[in-house]
């Protein structure tokens, strides 16, 4: 049955709504909508149905409290009577019907742009804003096991609207500061209407300027019939000149107003999950969702965070926001997937947390700068010594992290920064942390993806999905936390070993059309995490070592990637007319292996064919289920997911004829 209601959970029976004057954190909980079975009723294994809980969360904060003295501009929010900053956060939260029938344990999934995407990365799920119908719920792992599963809005340019979650932040209305967006329109559309991230604090064009350059290191110009002009205060439109193509990189700079104070999209994640995990049921007036009868303790929380949200949960571990105003810690354990060596430009003023640097999109922006490892270390070109988990340690209330990235953030993510110092030597790895990379692998691909064209990309997409890889290392992880069993060792390229080397010796070489000429997503101090000295200097960045394949020789090697039918990578080619030559955004890559060795000598393809790697169907089955058989031995494939794998291996053999 669907019931919609509009209620305010109390003390006492949902009815009244009373608030503690002195009291921080979660301090009224709306119920909006309660749907008791959904996913069309599916029943999941002995967990049975699902129900989703949908609502508004009221939050303050004390803003001379730690760990709240770190928010960006906290200090300047309006204040309530008790002098408290008070904002909210809309939530969604999948939980089982019956409340006996939860694990005790929540998923946290920090929603990416306001939109949720942790059942994309461990239950082979769509993306969807409102999962509903069964296909929503993908595979079902989570549910299977009872898991609640929590989503809410921490993004303060995201309107709570279609089902998208952002945040209700204080703004500051008296506060104007300069503002640069970038632009890359990928398409003729002249003029063209551009967003500004803020709205613009004069209409003068006099106050604003526009630059143009077709690729990062060429120099910002101003040539004839460059011009803009202001549509109101939230776009301009831009007269685009001739001699540039789609793929140009516009600059815009204005005078903005009206920051929000976005460093609380940290608190409003860390006190709805506090509220949630710890007793008691009720807090200045609020109830808590999952105090149902028969609901169990909270045993244990994982933050999960696909690209922009897994850079989210490192910048939210690296700020001290891992704990509440109690000292309580909020995630046992964290699972960012893409994130790189970047965190996210978030507790700023004139944030702009939808921004991620890659070799030629966004590529000036802040969110990326020092530090980058989760282990402390001196920065040798600025003279900061600082590191993800230094704030958690001094308080003891780090997570367990295990994070994993893709041949995407190898040449677009920095990872090597990971495991290096900043002058280029290994950086060891912090006991309670592992790192996974994904040989071979695209940042992002749906379940059901198909190596396909793209606009501006010169080589078909990459379609492989991370899902079983992923929830492996879920699963690692949940051990961890829960029964103290180690997980397997991380797997990730190494300075030490030779598998991430200068971008010139990664050994792309003997793939028809791959003319890689050693473009990464290069990264230099920027002047204002400069001390004495450094600003414009280039942090070391490597790359990968690949076989003759393309394919990284360190990592993760699924199935797909131990048993290939194509050179597979996480990163493209912009084709002419888009910027040619520059890296093409996350899409990845996707080139067949000729069928037989005639047609692989005749377009002189290095790459072994089909046929000689596979001569007979039996050949491909054995190669597959060598290469399940080893993630098993290491604990990075469940078993249900390697007999799908084989199964699927038999039908896929045959068309290798």
């Amino acid at each position: 049955m669907n019931r919609i209601l509009r209620i305010s959970l109390s003390l006492a029976a949902f009815s009244s709504c009373l608030t503690l004057p002195s009291h921080a954190g979660v301090t009224n909980i709306d119920v909006i909508r309660v749907d008791d079975a959904i996913f069309g009723g599916a029943m999941f294994g002995k967990v049975g149905s699902y129900k989703r809980i949908v609502g508004m969360a009221t939050m303050r904060v004390d803003p001379g409290r730690k760990p709240n003295e770190d928010i960006t501009d906290i200090h300047l929010a309006k204040r309530n009577q008790n002098g408290m900053v008070e904002y909210s956060s809309p939530f969604y939260i999948l939980t089982p019907s019956e409340p006996a029938k939860a694990n005790g344990k929540i998923v946290y999934d920090v929603v990416n742009r306001g939109r949720k995407a942790g059942l994309y990365l461990l239950n082979d799920a769509p993306l969807k804003d409102d999962p509903d119908v069964v296909a929503d719920a993908g595979n079902g792992y989570l549910m299977a096991q009872g898991y609640t599963i929590v989503f809410s809005g921490w993004q303060a340019d995201i309107l709570n609207k279609n089902n998208l979650l952002g945040l209700n932040a204080p703004t500051l209305d008296n506060v104007k500061g300069r503002v640069t967006d970038e632009f890359i329109f990928d398409n003729s559309v002249n003029p063209a209407v551009a967003h500004l991230s803020y709205p613009a604090a004069s209409l003068d064009t006099g106050n604003a300027s526009l630059h143009i350059k077709e690729k990062i290191g060429d120099p910002e110009t101003q040539p004839k019939g460059l011009a803009f002009r202001f549509v109101d205060d939230r776009s301009i439109s831009i007269a685009r000149p001739a001699g540039f193509d789609a793929g140009a990189i516009y600059t815009f700079s204005y005078t903005g107003k009206s920051p929000a104070v976005s460093g609380l999209g940290f608190a409003a994640v860390r006190d709805l999950v506090s509220f949630l995990r710890y007793p008691p049921a009720t807090t200045g007036g609020a109830q808590n969702p999952l105090a149902s009868p028969g609901f169990p303790q909270i045993k244990a929380v994982y933050g999960v965070g696909v690209s922009q949200s897994a850079r989210f949960l490192r910048d939210m571990v690296y700020w001290g926001q891992n704990q509440d105003e109690q000292g309580r810690i909020i995630f046992d354990g964290i699972l960012p997937y893409v994130a790189g060596s970047r965190k996210t430009l978030v507790n700023t003023r004139f944030a702009q947390p939808g921004r991620f640097s890659r070799q030629h999109e966004d590529h000036d922006f802040g969110g990326d700068q020092f530090p980058f490892s989760y282990a402390t270390s001196t920065d040798t070109l600025t003279g900061l010594t600082d590191g993800i988990l230094r704030r958690c340690t001094q308080s003891d209330t780090c997570p367990k992290v295990i994070q994993t990235d893709t041949d995407t953030e190898n040449m677009q993510g920095r990872i090597s920064l990971l495991v290096t110092t900043t002058d280029g030597r290994p950086l060891p790895v912090p006991p309670n942390v592992r790192l996974f990379y994904l040989a071979g692998y695209p940042h992002a691909a749906l379940i059901d993806a198909v190596a396909q064209p793209t606009a501006t990309c010169r080589f078909l997409s990459n379609p492989l999905h991370p899902g079983i890889v992923e929830r492996a290392l879920f699963a690692a992880l949940d051990r961890w936390v829960v029964d103290g069993v180690n997980p397997p060792d991380s797997k990730y390229p190494s300075v030490a070993d030779g598998t991430f080397v200068p971008a010139m010796d990664a050994g792309y070489r003997g793939i028809p059309g791959l003319d890689y000429e050693g473009k990464f997503n290069r990264l230099a101090v920027a002047a204002v995490h400069a001390k004495k000295h450094g600003a414009g200097l280039e942090y070391p960045v490597f790359v990968a070592k690949v076989d003759a394949d393309g394919i990284a020789l360190a990592g993760v090697h699924t199935p797909s990637i131990a048993a290939p039918v194509a050179t597979y990578l996480g990163w493209n080619l912009r084709k002419q007319g888009y910027a040619e030559g520059e890296l093409c955004g996350i899409t990845g890559t996707t080139i067949a292996f000729a069928r037989t060795k005639a047609q692989r000598l005749k377009n002189g393809d290095e790459r072994l064919s089909l046929e000689e790697r596979y001569p007979t169907p039996d050949a491909y089955i054995d190669a597959v289920s060598a290469a399940v058989h080893q993630l098993q031995a290491e604990k990075l494939l469940l078993q249900e997911d390697g007999e799908k794998i084989l199964r699927k291996a038999s039908v896929d053999a045959l068309d290798l004829k």
